[in-house]
């Protein structure tokens, strides 16, 4: 009994301490970087010095969970729930965006004394009250859509003609055009609130989502030139380019940040939000699948946490999540969750690992955790989402994944040959996709090479129980399935009538 309540008085006491200093904080969420896009993962190609610098001085979570898509990822991360539960079931079509209802972490901060700023991307609603301005967030530079120029029909769309160079960015309400790539315009953008916010001595959460290394793979030509001659063909080139200019821009404020004196008082967070992309064909760390797929190649990222003096680094193998990010900071910072808040979260804090000594035991029960790819329907909207409960989903526990690929379509249109092969046009060519469940044995293959369902029919069975009870909760809270979108995207309709103001 004795040695339970000593280490809870520990954390209990270690707590208070770290909650106490109430860290800047500086989180860097990259895009479509894989977990094996990285040097000190093993990659053969790629170099970032920077990175893997970070890596070294902080926590690395060698087994976190995120979504297999970008606006997911996002969306978890800012409430601390799976993004299903925030309406959050594409990327596009109104199904990107969070829900109203949903209280983010960066509206708990604001009211707690912290300035909060976002500098990329946000892909979470492009229309007005879904702008990150209404969901916590006192400065905001940003692009549209889901990436620099992109437009979908309904409210995901980008200012008309953007680019990776000199792209046109919305600041504060109004767009400005800039006259750099945009990795370089985000950071320096960043760099520059952060020394106001230094100057007027104010704690400060500075969010700094890349759309690199998002397709398209528009690096620019000095970066792209380091790995020309490796035969690896344009698109890799160009992906490993904008690694290596994040990772540059990364190692500029990781100096500026020790230049202002502010070092030992900034917590350095460094994720991706998804599997790996073009990179993958060169390096994925041994996972099986890339982005868009329930594997743990498409959902494993990396988590760095550094804050000198009160981490220690060190590799945290157990099981975390993105869904634990915002309890964490909320916890880091001393900051009162609202009731709403509370109720709302599904993860947990990692301070205790965060804070523990290496080789530290600490407490860290086994844990449920759901994927689910989504996109049911794909580019046509009103599609049941029961047409895709079994298709690209996975229950996960520290030790098992259960994994269902099923088929994207059952159904398709009526005819024979040609005709029936054609892509559906209507909800109602859509059937539900049978279950396809692969068990995996983790612990003794990460790589999941080796379907061991028919040796552990109870594993499956309970976990086919806890997804389908999982997927019952999340139903009646996809609010954005049926969603009217406007008729032209927000982004260009304020561009135009900016324009047409000057």
């Amino acid at each position: 009994m004795l040695k339970p309540l000593l280490r809870l008085l520990t954390i209990a006491v270690s707590l208070a301490v770290v909650a106490a200093d109430r860290p800047n904080i500086i989180f860097i969420l990259s895009d479509d970087q894989g977990y094996g896009d990285l040097g000190a993962h093993g990659n053969p190609v790629l170099k970032t010095p920077n990175l893997d610098q970070l890596r070294s001085q902080s926590v690395r979570f060698t087994d976190f969970q995120v979504s297999p898509t970008c606006s997911p990822t996002r969306s978890a991360l800012l409430t601390g729930r799976h993004e299903f539960k925030n309406g959050v079931t594409h990327t596009i079509l109104e199904r990107e965006r969070m829900a109203l209802g949903a209280v983010t972490l960066t509206e708990q901060l604001q009211k707690a004394g912290y300035h909060t700023g976002i500098f990329g991307k946000w892909h979470l609603g492009d229309e007005a009250d879904y702008q990150p301005n209404k969901r916590g967030f006192d400065e905001v530079y940003i692009h549209g859509a889901g990436g620099i120029g992109q437009s979908y029909p309904g409210s995901c769309g980008d200012v008309p003609g953007n680019t990776y160079f000199g792209p046109t960015l919305l600041h504060n309400g109004k767009f400005e055009k800039t006259a750099g790539y945009c990795t370089d315009m985000f950071f320096a953008q960043a760099t520059r609130w952060i020394e106001g916010e230094v100057a007027a001595k104010r704690p400060f959460y500075a969010y700094i989502a890349t759309n690199v290394p998002h397709a398209p793979y528009n690096a620019r030509p000095q970066d792209a030139a380091l790995y020309e001659g490796k035969d690896l063909g344009s698109d890799v080139e160009n992906f490993f380019g904008m690694i290596h200019n994040l990772d540059q821009n990364v190692g500029q404020l990781l100096s500026r940040i020790e230049s202002m004196g502010i070092a030992k008082d900034t917590l350095v967070i460094f994720m991706n939000d998804n599997g790996g992309t073009a990179g993958v064909k060169v390096f994925n760390a041994g996972m099986r699948g890339p982005k868009g797929t329930p594997f743990m190649g498409g959902i494993r990222a990396m988590s760095f946490w550094r804050w000198p003096e009160h981490f220690q680094p060190a590799d945290v193998k157990a099981l975390a999540a993105h869904i634990d990010f915002a309890p964490t900071i909320l916890e880091l910072t001393g900051t009162p969750a609202s009731d709403q808040m509370k109720a709302q979260i599904e993860g947990r804090s990692l301070v205790p690992l965060l804070t523990a000594k290496p080789g530290q035991d600490v407490a860290w029960p086994d844990r449920t955790l759901f994927t689910h790819v989504g996109r049911w329907g794909n580019m046509v909207k009103g599609v049941d989402p029961e047409v895709g409960k079994f298709t690209g989903t996975s229950v996960r526990t520290t030790r098992w994944h259960l994994v269902s690929t099923g088929a994207p379509v059952a159904g398709t249109a009526k005819g024979k040959g040609k005709a029936a092969k054609k892509a559906p046009q209507s909800p109602a060519d859509f059937k539900q996709a049978p279950a396809n469940w692969q068990l995996f044995d983790l612990s003794a293959d990460y790589g999941e090479t080796t379907d061991v369902a028919a040796h552990h029919p109870e594993i499956v069975a309970e976990l086919i129980a806890k997804h389908d009870a999982w997927w019952q909760e999340c139903r009646p809270l996809m609010v954005n399935e049926n969603a009217p979108g406007p008729a032209e995207n927000p982004f260009k309709v304020m561009y135009r009538e900016q324009m047409a103001w000057k």
